[in-house]
């Protein structure tokens, strides 16, 4: 039991995280938005494939509400931003598009509070 607790202290501790525990620790939010977003019978595939369709998303508004050169070349048309999943298994791309809150994204750049 010791062993485990001191697991998951040194897991929250982000100096002692890896680099994957510090990528997968934003995705709870993630995660918790694709259940809602899908009927409550859902099931756990389901939930997983929405959730990486949500994370793109999610990355997206980041990058348009974090970057003011990029949000103004998306805003001029300059720039096109797409988001995509790639698939590991079959080496196929699924092209998900822009982001469906883009127009607002570009506009107010605390939109989605990201």
């Amino acid at each position: 039991m010791m062993l485990n607790a001191q697991k998951s202290a040194e897991a929250s501790d982000p100096a002692k995280q890896t680099t994957l525990e510090k990528l997968l620790e934003g995705l709870g939010s993630v995660a918790a938005q694709a259940q809602q977003e899908l009927r409550p019978d859902a099931s756990a595939d389901d939930i997983a494939a929405h959730t990486v369709n949500v994370n793109v998303f999610s990355g997206m508004a980041r990058l348009l509400s974090y970057s003011e050169s990029i949000r103004e070349k998306v805003k001029s048309g300059e720039v096109q931003l797409h988001g995509a999943v790639y698939d590991i298994v079959t080496g196929k791309v699924k092209f998900l598009g822009q982001h469906p809150l883009q127009a607002a994204l570009v506009t107010d750049s605390k939109a989605l509070g990201a």
